[in-house]
């Protein structure tokens, strides 16, 4: 970001949805804060890029969407955050930022005001932070993480990039949350327990084991549900260069869900890449 003093950037926020509008409430209120502590505010709020056409010329709260999101290569003085994904599709970010092949220093990094972050702690391009988080003590974010309003990441916990942790999150002490995973609303993670690359937690879980890659797991305690979906597969097999992930398994058939399907598509069977929807398990 900007460091005191430093002129005013313009910010470009990929996507339009629920992710989308929260972090541009997290910049209106970082201008307010730089504001009232005489300072020239870090970010002045450009737009929203969307792809989904029926958007181009709106406002979302007020906010306009300028258009698709490969317009960034059009603005290139201005910095850039990618918010987007959902638990039907939270593999959507890390296409996105593969397909807009942006240089490093082109990704904003969102700390809301009111969010604790220690000294010791660092924080990864593109990442966000919402109101309300803390981290405590060497704690390391990677790039493109989303970390929703009220999460809690204590000493030496470590996020990888492309991981989401979503609302009301707590994580134990040293643990390790994978690549791209997605942890959902209001789970507890024990202390040194790992969450594997791009698996899920669904919302209210209690995690007291380690939970493997490309795996879906919810309960108190946490357990097995089944694998992941084909998209998030898809991404881990990117990293092992194994179909299906770790263990050689092609993907599971996504099952249809009450607003569409498991990989992202909606009913007609497009995939809104830059929308976010409600968080289901």
């Amino acid at each position: 970001m900007s460091g005191a003093g430093a002129a005013t950037d313009d910010l470009l926020i990929v996507g339009a949805g629920g992710f989308a509008r929260e972090t541009a409430q997290a910049v209106r209120d970082v201008a307010a804060a730089d504001t009232a502590a005489g300072r020239p505010p870090r970010w002045r709020l450009a737009g929203h890029l969307d792809d989904d056409p029926a958007l181009l010329g709106r406002d979302v709260d007020g906010v306009a969407v300028l258009g698709g999101c490969d317009l960034v290569h059009e603005l290139p003085a201005a910095r850039v955050v990618v918010c987007v994904g959902s638990p039907r599709d939270y593999a959507v970010r890390a296409r996105l930022v593969r397909r807009l092949g942006l240089p490093g220093h082109r990704w904003a990094t969102v700390v809301h005001p009111t969010a604790a972050v220690s000294a010791s702690s660092v924080l990864g391009p593109g990442s966000v932070l919402l109101a309300h988080c803390a981290l405590t003590a060497g704690v390391r974010v990677g790039s493109h993480v989303a970390v929703m309003p009220q999460v809690v990441l204590t000493h030496e916990d470590e996020i990888g990039s492309f991981a989401t942790l979503a609302s009301g999150v707590r994580l134990g002490g040293g643990v390790r949350v994978g690549t791209g995973a997605y942890v959902g609303a209001g789970a507890l993670v024990r202390e040194y327990a790992r969450i594997g690359a791009w698996s899920l937690t669904g919302m209210g879980s209690t995690v007291l084991a380690d939970v493997p890659a490309g795996e879906v797991w919810a309960g108190s305690p946490a357990r097995l549900l089944r694998p992941a979906g084909a998209t998030a597969l898809a991404e881990l097999a990117r990293t092992t260069g194994t179909p299906g992930g770790p263990a050689g398994k092609p993907p599971v058939p996504a099952r249809a869900v009450a607003h569409g399907t498991e990989d992202g598509t909606g009913p007609d069977g497009r995939r809104p890449e830059t929308r976010m929807e409600s968080p289901v398990v």
